[in-house]
């Protein structure tokens, strides 16, 4: 089984709005690359992984050997918090979503700019290194970080949109102003992409 660094499905500058060109090619290029370098390499010549996608690893990561666990953990986690970061960004993203997750948004937060204050809230308050999510639980919508490369398929919740706070995602442009990392993330949110992993998730 070998995973791979998948193609950003846009330009490097295609998210000037929000991300510089120069962090979205270390950004992937490089840091993104090596999870993926990195998470081969822990699994190669085990065939227990073969055949298995990566969020079905990640959602069994407790009985993962012992000798490997934390590897898997953090550069699968790498490799696919970041497969969903860019996939969930667009040149032509902003706006509002709309249809069952607008639906849902407003019935679990009361409207948009709530839900968006509170991912800002869990990327702040995420000491160090780690993300922001919106996730699918018990077929309703919740906020929550994780540290490091920690995954929510992890704690048994489905990711639909992540916010990257590691430092290499944002220091370039914005140094130590992670608010205006955040709040400029909006303009390139892919909804049509949020709201096919809501759909998904089984909400």
């Amino acid at each position: 089984m070998t995973f791979t660094l998948p193609t950003l499905p846009y330009a490097h500058d295609a998210l000037e709005k929000a991300i510089d060109k120069t962090t979205m090619e270390i950004h992937h290029g490089r840091h993104h690359k090596a999870y993926v370098d990195n998470l081969n390499a822990a699994i190669q010549g085990r065939s227990e992984f073969d055949g298995q996608s990566i969020e079905a690893i990640l959602a069994k990561a407790a009985t993962l050997p012992d000798d490997i666990r934390q590897k898997v953990i953090n550069n699968g986690g790498g490799h696919a918090n970041h497969t969903l970061f860019w996939e969930t960004m667009s040149p032509n993203g902003g706006g509002d979503p709309s249809g069952v997750l607008a639906d849902a948004i407003t019935s679990t937060f009361g409207d948009l700019a709530t839900l968006k204050q509170k991912v800002k809230e869990a990327a702040l308050a995420r000491f160090g290194s780690g993300w922001s999510w919106v996730v699918v639980s018990g077929g309703k919508l919740e906020i929550l970080s994780t540290a490091n490369q920690d995954s929510p398929l992890m704690h048994g919740k489905t990711p639909i949109l992540g916010v990257d706070v590691w430092e290499h995602a944002y220091y370039l442009r914005y140094q130590n102003k992670r608010a205006d990392y955040v709040d400029a993330f909006w303009h390139v949110i892919n909804w049509s992409d949020v709201a096919a992993r809501f759909q998904k998730a089984g909400h």
